[in-house]
């Protein structure tokens, strides 16, 4: 028997009841209230972890900033750091007006920081681009392979079909994710606790500069994957600590778009490769054998010269300086990358007082580290997260047509090097561009919204670029054209959601005592992962043929839509700090709450579509 409309109505407004109380739910969570009992005895130490400052009277705060001082030797700045500490108490409800120590110049201050949150110190911004061009360096070093993979197997002798050979290019394409996964990315917290995130990455820059000029002076396929595989060493720390970097020196309004410049100057650094390779494909070998190759390889090392010339300009992490019990340097840092120095008070000691709480409630005693990724249920669920975001940035099969879309576009049909190699470097330069809007995006929409707002058009784009193989021959215009077309907006889609979002999402989910170790093992996913693609992809091109590899890509984007939906806290405009609260949340209620809110979301969904459909029939009658 049909519901009655009254029956449809009291269950619309029970559905939507729970979605809103389970959304509460969340959000106390975050702000340290709760809606009964037993949730406030689940959500104590989360509270504390997100303002561990709430509550504390006046008189006490003082006494605690004044010991603060005298202990970390900032006599000189203990009325600033009251002040710091006054607005980072009041900071939950914005309520600064009652602070009666601040003037107007600290009000107005306070206020710009919401109003202008692009209005930034130079050192912030300059600090941004050294972390950029150290990502392009990153770039042109996975994408200069692209148009050298039309050469050297065949000058090495392993350009034949065989499936030695495929396996073998596989093997020399792949070799510095091989290096990264199992040696570079473990290298991230010896480097960085003994040299510093600057320390680091000049080193690993260096590393990156000598193995690309290693690389053109190979003559053999085992002594190009020897360099290659050190490439690898450096591009592994690398990729873990400028992430980092940048995520502990911005600010919470803007830091996922400052952070994410890592991978849209590394989708820059794309680019550049494929223009490098255009460069040069024409050079002639008149007295080096595969000169031509040789220059695509070697060029990579120039941006990274920049990059190990400007690093120590930039201020040191002072968070990083924090851990390592350096206050007095810690705000120094802070004060060159904040616009007035109440903001780089405030968040100096907010910061203490938050990884003072972290420490007592989320870390354990223990010395293996690396263990508490996965026994700290806090910790667990960081790396549970980016474990999807980062085996999703290649499991959507991306690289596969950045290392390969030469070879790919060449094995359609009717169309020579040069041109395949145009093709590539129009999907390395769309990459870049369209990161762009996800600078804004990123904090607006949320790492979570980008992600499944853009893995469908990904799935449809890869279909497409699938099918496009059914083409018939004879209309090779066509075919290349409907590849072309689906690969480069399947691009924009990628370089606005699971491109920039997985290191920026790494890079802040770690609370700080975890955080290398945590990128570490982030980075390794990803590598490891880029090294099975770049391993297999000639093999599974023969075997299931560019139709069945494009469609398990796809196949994958839906699985990784289901995972994001389901388990991927939000991270967006919290403190690194704060973010202990989100994931202090158990992955059984975050998924259920996603659950009841896509229930909620259909039912409301097919109640409004019925309305609609007895509206129609009601006017049709009359």
């Amino acid at each position: 028997m049909p519901r009655s409309t009254s029956n449809l109505r009291l269950d619309l407004e029970a559905g939507k009841q729970e979605e809103k109380d389970g959304l509460i739910g969340l959000e106390n969570v975050i702000s340290g209230e709760a809606s009964s009992h037993d949730e406030k005895i689940d959500y104590d130490n989360t509270a504390r972890l997100a303002n561990p400052l709430l509550g504390i009277p006046f008189d006490k705060l003082q006494e605690d900033v004044n010991e603060f001082s005298a202990t970390h030797g900032l006599e000189e700045y203990r009325e600033l750091l009251f002040k710091g500490a006054l607005c980072a108490q009041a900071q939950a409800t914005g309520d600064y007006d009652a602070i009666t120590v601040l003037n107007e110049e600290d009000r107005l201050a306070l206020r710009e920081e919401k109003e202008h949150k692009w209005k930034q110190p130079f050192q912030l911004y300059w600090l941004c681009v050294c972390c950029s061009v150290a990502a392009a360096v990153q770039g042109a070093d996975e994408t200069v392979i692209n148009g050298a993979l039309l050469f050297f197997p065949k000058q090495f002798n392993i350009g034949s079909n065989s499936d030695r050979d495929q396996w073998l290019t596989g093997l020399v394409a792949s070799a510095p994710y091989i290096g990264c996964a199992f040696l570079g990315c473990w290298l991230t917290q010896p480097l960085n606790a003994v040299f510093g995130r600057r320390g680091t990455i000049f080193i690993t820059s260096f590393v990156s500069f000598a193995s690309c000029i290693w690389q053109a002076c190979t003559n053999t396929w085992w002594h190009m994957f020897i360099a290659r595989f050190v490439l690898g060493l450096g591009i592994g720390p690398k990729s873990a600590t400028v992430p980092m970097f940048s995520a502990e020196c911005t600010p919470p309004l803007i830091r996922g778009a400052l952070v994410m410049q890592w991978q849209s100057y590394t989708a820059f650094g794309v680019m550049i490769g494929y223009v490098l390779d255009l460069i040069f494909y024409r050079v002639e070998s008149t007295h080096i054998q595969g000169l031509n190759w040789r220059l695509m390889m070697g060029s990579a090392a120039v941006p990274a010269l920049f990059v190990m010339a400007q690093i120590y300009f930039c201020p040191e992490s002072p968070r990083w300086l924090m851990k390592k019990g350096k206050y007095q340097q810690a705000m120094r840092s802070f004060l060159r990358v904040r616009n007035v120095p109440l903001l780089a008070a405030r968040d100096l000691y907010f910061a203490h007082r938050l990884l003072k709480e972290e420490d007592r409630t989320i870390r354990s005693k223990g010395r293996f580290v690396f263990l508490e990724l996965f026994t700290v249920p806090r910790n667990l669920r960081a790396t549970i997260g980016a474990t999807i975001v980062m085996f999703g940035q290649q499991f959507c099969g991306v690289n596969v047509i950045s290392f390969f879309s030469s070879n790919i576009i060449v094995d359609l049909g009717k169309t020579t090097n040069i041109n395949a190699m145009l093709g590539s470097w129009g999907f390395g330069m769309l990459a870049f561009i369209f990161t762009i809007p996800a600078w804004f995006m990123i904090d607006m929409f949320g790492r979570r919204g980008l992600l499944l707002w853009t893995f469908p058009f990904m799935i449809v784009c890869l279909l497409i670029t699938g099918f496009s193989f059914w083409i018939p021959d004879d209309h090779s215009d066509a075919k290349l054209g409907v590849l072309l077309m689906s690969i480069y907006v399947y691009v924009c889609f990628y370089a606005m959601g699971i491109g920039p979002v997985p290191f920026t999402y790494c890079a802040e989910a770690f609370p700080l005592y975890i955080r290398e170790v945590g990128m570490a093992y982030g980075t390794m996913v990803l590598w490891l992962f880029n090294a099975v693609l770049a391993i297999t992809w000639f093999r599974m091109e023969q075997v299931m043929k560019p139709q069945g590899a494009f469609g398990f890509y796809a196949a994958w984007c839906a699985v990784l839509w289901l995972l994001v939906f389901f388990f991927l806290p939000e991270t967006k405009a919290l403190t690194l700090e704060q973010l202990d609260a989100v994931f202090s949340i158990p992955t059984r209620k975050h998924a259920g709450l996603r659950f009841r809110e896509a229930r909620n979301r259909l039912f409301t969904y097919e109640h409004q579509k019925k309305h609609y459909a007895v509206g129609k029939r009601s006017l049709a009658n009359d």
